[in-house]
C-alpha cells in the first residue's frame, strides 16, 4: 500500500522525477520524461505495480504493518494542524527503529537516516541533472554507526505497472528490458530473482558506502556509460548550490521560497523550458472518488505568475526559457491555442484509463492524458499576452515574431471574447460566461494597448474600445450588488475564488469597494477550516455518498467533493495584503506554510475533513503563489509584478 501523499519526497533531474516514500521506497518514476509511462507505479496501486525499496531489513516487516491496515479517511473533528511534521522529526517504525529525513541543505538531495538497535544507516537519493545525459537515479547506503542489515527489493514494471521486463545480467549489471525501455542497475550487491522481483540483503558497517545506480536508455542502444556515484553526488550538490546562490530573495520566508523555487526547477523540462503542473497523475482530489487527473503537462493558466516568480527572484534564464517555450507552444492558428501542452509543446494529450491500476487508495479511474486539452478557455489568451508583456517589460528582448503572434491572438479574441467557455477550473459541465475568463480577456487588450503606448505597432484605439467594453460588461453582469461580490459567471448565485485575481491583474484598484467586498464575500462563502475552496459545492446528491458517509455534489459536472484549493488560499492572502489587511494576510500565509510536508512540499489541495494533502504532488500551482505571496508580504521586487502599476505593492490606503 502506498504511503500518504505527504509521505513522499521529490527528486528529479529536470527531465523526469521520482517520488520516494518516507520508508525508502521509490513508488513513482516515469522514464524518460515526466509524461512517459511509469516504470514504478506502486503509488497508484501496490508493490506489484513496480517499486524500489531500500531500508533496514528489520524495518521492512514493520513498515508493512504500518501501511497494510486501511487508513481511516475521516480525521478527528476539527483537525486543522495539517500534515506536516517538523523537518527532521523522527518517526517510529516498529520496535526500536526510527527514521528521519531531510533535503541536504538547499538541494534536491534526499537523506533518510534509519536508527536501529544495531546501528544507524543513511540512504542518500538523488538524480543528477540530465543535461543531455541518460536518466539516472542514484541511491547510496552509508553506515553511520554500528552495523545494519539492509534489504533491497527492485521490482521493475514498465507501462504504468503492466509490463514485466526480461531480466538478465550484462557486464556486471542487472538489465531489465521490455519494448522501447531498458533499465540498467549497477551495484556491488548481488540481487537474486524471486517472486518476479530482485532482492538482496547486505550488511553495512560504519564508514562503508554501498552505491546503486539505476539508468534508463532506449532498449536498442548499448548500455550506458558507467556513472561514478561519488562524483555524481558532488556534481549534483554543486549544481544546486550554484543554482540557489542566484536567488535574490533574502527575506523572512527565504526557506519556504527557496524550497518552492527548487521544486519549480525540478518540474522544469530542461531541454525546452516547459514547466509541468505536477510530477504525478491521478492522485485524487476526493479520496476514493473520480476526480483524478493527469497533471504532467504544461498549463497556460500558470504562465504569468510563474514568469513573475522567476523574474522577481533573479532567475531570468529560466524566465526566458519559459517564455520561449510558451511562444513556441502557442504558435500557429490562434483558433488552435490550447489550455495545456506537452513538455515539448505537443498538442495531442489523449485521455485514457489504466484499468489495471486500482488507483491511489482506490480512487479510480487512473487517467493518462487529459481530455481538458480540448476545452475552450478564453482566459488563456489573456494569460499568454500578459506573460509575454511582462517579459518584455522586464527586459526580455522583444521578438518581432512574438509580437506578430500576439496581434494574431488579439484578432481572434476580438471575435470570440464574448462567447461562453469552460473557465479556469476546466468544468466538465456546460459552457458559461465565467467572470474570470472575461477579466483575462480584458487583460489581453489592456496589455496590448500599453504595448502600443510603449512603442509597438497596433490598432490601439480599437483595442482600447474593446477593453473598455469588456470592463463595463463585467462590472454590470458579473457583479452582484446584493451580495457585494463578483460571482462565478453572469447570472450565477455562486462565488468563485478566481475573482480574487481582479485587483492583482489591474482590472480594479485594490481600494475599490467592489474589490474589498468581494474579498470579504469569499471569506464568508468559500472558506472551510480557514482555507479557500475554488467554488461553492452544489446541493447534496443522495445518490453520491462521500467517504465520510455524507451525500455530496458539485456544480462542475462531477460527483463528489474536494478539499480546499491551496493556490486559491494563497490568492486570498495576496488579496488581503492588497486591501491593507496585513495581519490577516500574514496569519493565513503562515497557516498555509504549516500545511507543507516535513520536506516543504505542497500538493494541489488540502482536505480539512481528513487533515491530509490531496491531489497531484508536488504542485507548481501551489508553490508559485506561495512564492508570490511571500515576496508581496516582504515587499520584495515589486517592480516585477504582473499588473502595470504593481498593485501588489500599491495597496488599499497607500498612495
Amino acid at each position: 500500500m502506498p504511503g500518504m501523499i505527504e509521505d513522499y519526497a521529490l527528486i528529479g533531474d529536470m527531465g523526469s522525477a521520482a517520488l520516494i516514500s518516507r520508508h525508502g521506497s521509490v513508488d513513482w518514476l516515469c522514464v524518460p520524461r515526466f509524461d512517459s509511462p511509469a516504470c514504478f507505479a506502486a503509488l497508484l496501486g501496490d508493490d506489484q505495480h513496480g517499486h524500489w525499496s531500500i531500508a533496514p531489513a528489520a524495518a521492512a516487516g514493520a513498515v508493512d504493518e504500518v501501511n497494510d491496515p486501511p487508513r481511516p479517511l475521516a480525521g478527528p473533528a476539527g483537525a486543522s494542524t495539517g500534515p506536516a511534521s517538523q523537518p527532521g522529526a523522527p518517526e517510529t517504525v516498529g520496535q526500536d527503529i526510527t527514521v528521519t529525513r531531510r533535503y541536504r541543505g538547499e538541494t534536491l538531495i534526499l537523506e533518510t537516516d534509519w536508527h536501529t538497535p544495531t546501528g544507524t544507516v543513511r540512504v542518500t537519493d538523488f538524480m543528477p541533472p540530465r543535461d543531455g545525459k541518460p536518466l539516472a537515479l542514484v541511491r547510496i547506503v552509508e553506515g553511520l554507526a554500528g552495523s545494519v542489515d539492509v534489504s533491497c527489493v527492485l521490482r521493475i514494471r514498465f507501462g504504468y505497472g503492466q509490463v514485466v521486463p526480461w531480466m538478465r545480467r550484462v557486464d556486471g549489471c542487472l538489465l531489465g528490458i521490455a519494448g522501447p525501455d531498458a533499465l540498467w542497475l549497477a551495484t556491488p550487491i548481488m540481487l537474486t530473482g524471486r517472486g518476479m522481483a530482485h532482492e538482496g540483503t547486505f550488511t553495512v558497517m560504519a564508514g562503508e558506502r554501498v552505491p546503486f545506480v539505476l539508468t534508463w536508455v532506449p532498449s536498442h542502444e548499448d548500455g550506458p556509460e558507467r556513472l561514478d556515484p561519488v562524483r555524481a553526488e558532488a556534481d549534483t550538490q554543486k549544481f544546486w548550490d550554484e543554482w540557489v546562490s542566484r536567488c535574490t530573495y533574502r527575506g523572512a520566508y527565504r526557506e519556504a521560497v527557496v524550497r518552492s523555487l527548487i521544486t519549480l526547477k525540478a518540474l522544469t523540462f530542461q531541454p525546452t523550458g516547459g514547466i509541468v503542473a505536477a510530477a504525478t497523475t491521478s492522485l485524487p482530489e476526493d479520496l476514493g472518488g473520480v476526480r483524478n487527473w493527469d497533471y504532467r503537462y504544461c498549463w497556460l493558466r500558470d504562465a504569468t505568475i510563474t514568469l513573475e516568480a522567476l523574474l522577481r527572484t533573479g532567475y531570468t534564464d529560466e524566465a526566458f526559457a519559459w517564455r520561449a517555450w510558451l511562444s513556441r507552444a502557442v504558435a500557429g492558428d490562434p483558433r488552435d491555442v490550447q489550455i495545456m501542452y506537452g513538455v515539448a509543446g505537443e498538442r495531442r494529450l489523449d485521455e485514457w484509463e489504466a484499468g489495471w491500476l486500482p488507483g491511489y487508495e482506490n480512487s479510480a479511474p487512473v487517467r493518462i492524458g487529459n481530455a481538458a486539452v480540448n476545452q475552450r478557455q478564453i482566459d488563456v489568451y489573456g494569460e499568454v499576452i500578459d506573460a509575454l508583456s511582462l517579459g518584455r517589460a522586464t527586459g526580455i528582448a522583444v521578438d518581432r515574431h512574438v509580437w506578430s503572434l500576439q496581434r494574431a491572438l488579439l484578432t481572434f479574441l476580438e471575435k470570440h471574447w464574448a462567447e461562453p467557455d469552460e473557465g479556469i477550473w476546466e468544468v466538465r459541465g456546460p459552457r458559461r460566461h465565467f467572470v474570470h475568463s472575461k477579466v483575462m480577456a480584458w487583460v489581453a487588450f489592456d496589455r496590448a494597448v500599453r504595448a502600443v503606448e510603449g512603442g509597438m505597432s497596433g490598432p490601439a484605439e480599437r483595442w482600447r474600445a474593446i477593453r473598455d467594453e469588456i470592463h463595463r460588461e463585467v462590472c454590470e453582469k458579473g457583479y452582484d450588488a446584493e451580495r457585494g461580490a463578483f460571482m462565478q459567471y453572469y447570472g450565477s448565485s455562486q462565488l468563485d475564488a478566481a475573482v480574487l485575481l481582479i485587483p492583482e491583474v489591474g482590472f480594479l484598484a485594490p481600494d475599490d469597494p467592489r474589490v474589498v467586498s468581494t474579498v470579504r464575500a469569499v471569506q464568508r462563502g468559500l472558506m472551510t477550516d480557514g482555507l479557500v475552496r475554488r467554488y461553492q459545492l452544489g446541493e447534496p446528491d443522495p445518490g453520491r455518498i462521500s467517504p465520510s458517509g455524507l451525500p455530496e455534489a458539485s456544480p462542475d459536472g462531477l460527483p463528489g467533493s474536494e478539499g480546499a484549493f491551496l493556490a486559491c488560499s494563497f490568492w486570498l492572502a495576496n488579496a488581503l495584503h492588497m486591501i491593507g489587511q496585513d495581519d490577516e494576510a500574514t496569519e493565513l500565509f503562515e497557516r498555509l506554510l504549516s500545511l507543507r510536508t516535513d520536506l516543504g512540499l505542497l500538493s494541489e489541495e488540502y482536505d480539512p475533513r481528513y487533515g491530509r494533502l490531496v491531489g497531484n504532488t508536488p504542485q507548481a500551482f501551489s508553490h508559485v503563489p506561495l512564492i508570490q505571496a511571500a515576496l508581496n508580504l516582504d515587499r520584495h521586487a515589486g517592480a516585477h509584478c504582473r499588473a502595470p502599476g504593481a498593485p501588489a505593492v500599491q495597496r488599499h490606503g497607500e498612495r
